[in-house]
Order: structure tokens, then C-alpha cells, then sequence
């Protein structure tokens, strides 16, 4: 590896980590993939700068079968189409050789969402006469409204939330702040939560915490996790649908059939590019298929 990539790479990950606000897993991952894409090219004598899509390609193939996992390899191809982008922001280079390259087929893993009726079953299934029923209505109903990370919504402190204006203060990956606006529901169940069900499990204990368990500390992910396929048992759906993101990736397409904006749907998710969130349009895509298909005369 050349001192001059050496030196594009390392202002490349500052950026990520600086203006881009990504974890440092993140940032260290992205930087292990360009440091083999690198050395790929300096040891088949292909300049970075210059570098044609074949090369790209020929390295990933090359990764590919020295056993690299798919999820790897997205990831590397990720790391590379930043880096070039990056790259010809700063004017180092005209064009980007990754441009038109898609990622491939067997990548494009669409998340499992909920149908409507499912997510309302979903959502009803928690007791909301218990205090603990009520904390978990409140949870369900805040991630449907948001799509916050389930990591996102056991963060959440009792400052973050704003019941005069209705919205929440998150920080997601790579400590970014965003504010979320809340929907009626999920501001009505969240006060009944706050007025006598967090009283009751907190029993004169103190926490900061928004979400707590019944033994008074936070609630974690895997405590939330236990409680999601319980209700999914109990509401009738099929539990390998009900993943932690179920509701997160169930609010996005909803939303986006419903005619909202991409932008819109990527702050709401926090997403650091645009690209993550256009999987709900590819998931959109499948679903109007499908259901042309099934009702279509002649699908």
C-alpha cells in the first residue's frame, strides 16, 4: 500500500468517524476492508486512482472465495463505494469506478414485516390492566410509532421524552442525536405508563430510566426480546417473523405506502445513508408484486 493511499484511507475513516458520527466498530471494519482492497491493488499494480470496476469486482470474487460471508462481503463493497465517493467529493479523483455496482442478489435480504392486522394484534396483546402490561403496550405502540432500534428505545431516559411538543431525543449509532416525533397513541399510552404503571413496578425505588422491570432496574434488549416473542405466541403470529426490528422495519414500509418521503423515513430510522433506507422501496417493490400476482386475472 502506497503512503499516498495510506493517507486517503486514514482521512477517510476520520471522516466517517467525525462528520459521519460512526461507531468505531463501524469505522474499524470499514478500514480492515479497505486496508485488503488496497493491498489487492498494489500487489496487481493497479493504481486506486485509476482503478476500473473490474478490479473491484476481481477483489471481491477473489474474497468471496477465500470463504468471506455474504455479510462481509456487502460490507466490503459498502467500505469500497464510500471510500471512492469520499474520494471524488474531495476532487482526488472525476469518477467513481464502484458507481454501477449493485450489490448482488443473493445480498438483498428483505427484513420480515408485519401485515396491518398483525401489527394491531401485536400491539394489543400485552394485558393493559397490570402495570407491566401497560409499560409493554407503552413499548410496542413508542417502536411502532418511531421505528426506533429496540438498543434505541431501552436507552431512552426520562428526559428524552417531551410530552409538550410530543417527540423523543434519541441517540443512535455513533452517539448522532435526532429528534422523533410521536403519534397520538403512543403519547396517550406512554402518559397512563408514567402516571400509575411506572409507580407501581418502581414501588418508591428511583430510576432514570423511561422503560424499567419489575425489579427496578433498566430494561435491557434481551429482557425486551423474551417479552416480544411471548406476545407474538399470544397474538397468533408466526414467531419467526417477530424479530427485534419487526415493528421498526414494519413502520417504514407502512409509512412508505402510505406516500411518505425517503429523507423523511431516513432521519426517522437515523440513517447515516440515504442507500440503507432505499430497502424499503426494493420491499415495497416485492410486496405490490406479490399482491398483483395473488389478485391479478391474468398476475
Amino acid at each position: 500500500m502506497t503512503e499516498a493511499n495510506k493517507r486517503y484511507r486514514a482521512l477517510f475513516l476520520d471522516s466517517l468517524a467525525v462528520e459521519q458520527g460512526l461507531s468505531p466498530n463501524t469505522v474499524e471494519a470499514y478500514g480492515r476492508d479497505l486496508k485488503r482492497y488496497l493491498s489487492f491493488l498494489a500487489a496487481n499494480g493497479v493504481s486506486l486512482l485509476k482503478a476500473p470496476p473490474s478490479a473491484i469486482t476481481t477483489f471481491l470474487t477473489a474474497m468471496k472465495e477465500e470463504g468471506l460471508s455474504p455479510r462481509s462481503y456487502s460490507r466490503a463493497l459498502v467500505a469500497i463505494r464510500r471510500f471512492y465517493l469520499y474520494l471524488r467529493r474531495e476532487k482526488i479523483i472525476d469518477h467513481s469506478p464502484a458507481s454501477l455496482l449493485e450489490m448482488p442478489k443473493f445480498l438483498k435480504r428483505l427484513p420480515e414485516i408485519l401485515s396491518l392486522d398483525e401489527v394491531e394484534a401485536f400491539l394489543a396483546a400485552p394485558d393493559g390492566s397490570t402495570p407491566l402490561g401497560m409499560r409493554d403496550r407503552a413499548m410496542l405502540e413508542t417502536l411502532y410509532a418511531t421505528g426506533l432500534r429496540v438498543t434505541e428505545l431501552v436507552s431512552l431516559e426520562l428526559k428524552d421524552l417531551n410530552f409538550q411538543v410530543g417527540y423523543l431525543t434519541v441517540f443512535g449509532k455513533g452517539s448522532k442525536e435526532r429528534i422523533v416525533p410521536l403519534g397520538e397513541n403512543a403519547l396517550i399510552l406512554l402518559k397512563g405508563y408514567l402516571d400509575t404503571a411506572r409507580p407501581a413496578i418502581l414501588k418508591k425505588r428511583e430510576s432514570n430510566h423511561l422503560f424499567i422491570t419489575a425489579r427496578g432496574g433498566p430494561m435491557t434488549r434481551q429482557n425486551f426480546w423474551i417479552l416480544t416473542k411471548e406476545y407474538a405466541l399470544r397474538s397468533g403470529i408466526n414467531a419467526e417473523k417477530v424479530k427485534p426490528h419487526a415493528l421498526r422495519h414494519s413502520f417504514a414500509t407502512h409509512i412508505l405506502e402510505r406516500g411518505a418521503d425517503l429523507r423523511f423515513v431516513q432521519v426517522m430510522l437515523g440513517h447515516a445513508d440515504i442507500a440503507t433506507t432505499q430497502i424499503y422501496t426494493h420491499l415495497n417493490t416485492e410486496r405490490l408484486k406479490a399482491l398483483h400476482g395473488k389478485h391479478h386475472p391474468r398476475g
